[in-house]
Formats: structure tokens, C-alpha cells, sequence
């Protein structure tokens, strides 16, 4: 048996009992551990990808190459009653324990670690026409009882929720990490405005309507990224991402 929980904001605590067990992490996100006696726990580094069947693991590494979801996974192996640790560059963490069939739909940069009994996904959203965020994401399904997910956000993360409210939620899409429920539209507000550098900054949204409820977790810090579509290079708002060099 095993079960994530967060310590001290930044830091994921994987405990399991029993043995026999093993989860799914970011690569090189460890930071500690202890059990009894020798080490029962170990690290191996996924190639392809966490699900099952080859084939699909396959398929999925492909989209992931296409679509911009890289996911540097390792598996931890656990042979015996251990606590681990996990962190990535002091990002805060968010625990969630899905449901039996509950979806959860993630950046792949914010995975930290999911158990077993998550059934893990990428699928096209058909969005990333402004954005570069968007476009394809990843999902997470409970598959079992111990279907945690541990995710991580630059900042204290921001819940926002219609479930109950019936609201309509708006959010950037470059500062959503998640969200569980039913997914967004795509809501652009482009003018003539926005080719001489006189727009808000604030073009493109993603929308959760009353009739499309949902549990968002939105980050204080939009990701570089974005189409600039104005003459001064400042139309969308989102910071402009740095040139990479080819050597």
C-alpha cells in the first residue's frame, strides 16, 4: 500500500507498507528516504513511458515528441515498509486521490510522482492555435483505490471551482497546471488592437461554463510561451521565450 501526502509545502512523502509496491516520479526528483534495516527501494529509469501495454506506450512516447509533453519519468521500485521523498526546484506541492474513473488533465512539466493505479494518457484538446500550452495534454485516471497524483506549481497554487457555485471560471492558460472535470473552451479576444501593441494583454483564456463544472489549479506565474501577434512584440501578454542557440 502506498500514499502521498505533502511535507512542508515543497516536499512530496511517499510511504509504503507492505513491499511490493512501486510508483511513477519525475526523474531525479528523490531527495531522501529511510526504511528498516538495508535500502528496499529502487530507482529505474522509464524509456518509453508508464502504461502497461507496449504498443500504447509506444504510440504515447510518439505524441509526447510531437506535442511537446515530454515526461522524464524513473520508477521506484519499494521491496519492504519505507518513507521516501521527493521535490523539484522548491515548487509547491498538491496532493490529490482520485476517484474510481476520475480524470485528471495535467502539463506534464507539473507531474511530480502518480501510483499505479493511475492510468496514464495523452490526448489532443484541438486549443493551441494562441497558446503554445494547450494544444495536447496529459491525463491521469483512478484505476484502483491508491490512485494518487502529486503535482507541483510555481507558488501557492490558486483553486478555483464551479462545481457546487455554477459559476463560469477564466483562466490563462499559461499559469493552469490542472484541472479535474470537464475541459475548457478557448475564449480569444483579437483585434485590430492587438497589431499595433494596444491590447491588454490578456487575449486568449481558457472557460469553464456553468454547464462544464470543474476543479482548476492555476500557478502565480504564467510559462514563457504564447503567439505574439502585435507589432511591438507585447501583444499577448506572455513574455516573449528566449531564443535557444544551435550550438
Amino acid at each position: 500500500m502506498v500514499t502521498f501526502e505533502t511535507l512542508n509545502e515543497l516536499c512530496l512523502k511517499i510511504t509504503c507498507t507492505g513491499g511490493n509496491d512501486y510508483v511513477f516520479t519525475k526523474a531525479g526528483a528523490f531527495i531522501g528516504g529511510e526504511c528498516q534495516g538495508a535500502k528496499n527501494y529502487k530507482f529505474t529509469k522509464v524509456m518509453l513511458g508508464p502504461e502497461a501495454n507496449a504498443g500504447r506506450a509506444v504510440l504515447n512516447q510518439l505524441v509526447r515528441r510531437i506535442s511537446g509533453e515530454n515526461l522524464p519519468l524513473m520508477r521506484v521500485d519499494f521491496g519492504g515498509d519505507s518513507v521516501t521523498y521527493y521535490a523539484n526546484r522548491q515548487q509547491h506541492v498538491v496532493v490529490y486521490k482520485l476517484d474510481q474513473g476520475e480524470k485528471i488533465s495535467v502539463e506534464s512539466e507539473n507531474i511530480l510522482a502518480f501510483t499505479k493505479d493511475c492510468q496514464y494518457g495523452v490526448r489532443f484538446l484541438g486549443q493551441g492555435v494562441i497558446s503554445q500550452k494547450g494544444l495536447a495534454t496529459s491525463t491521469l485516471t483512478g484505476q484502483g483505490p491508491d490512485a494518487y497524483v502529486a503535482v507541483i506549481v510555481d507558488g501557492n497554487p490558486l483553486v478555483l471551482s464551479n462545481v457546487a457555485s455554477g459559476s463560469t471560471i477564466e483562466a490563462d492558460p499559461d499559469a493552469v497546471v490542472c484541472w479535474i472535470g470537464a475541459d475548457p473552451e478557448m475564449r480569444t479576444d483579437i483585434s485590430w488592437r492587438n497589431f499595433i501593441g494596444q491590447s491588454s494583454g490578456e487575449s486568449y483564456m481558457f472557460e469553464w461554463s456553468y454547464h462544464t463544472p470543474a476543479t482548476v489549479i492555476i500557478q502565480p506565474d504564467e510559462r514563457t510561451s504564447g503567439l505574439d501577434v502585435s507589432v511591438d512584440g507585447s501583444a499577448t501578454g506572455s513574455r516573449p521565450s528566449a531564443q535557444r542557440s544551435m550550438w
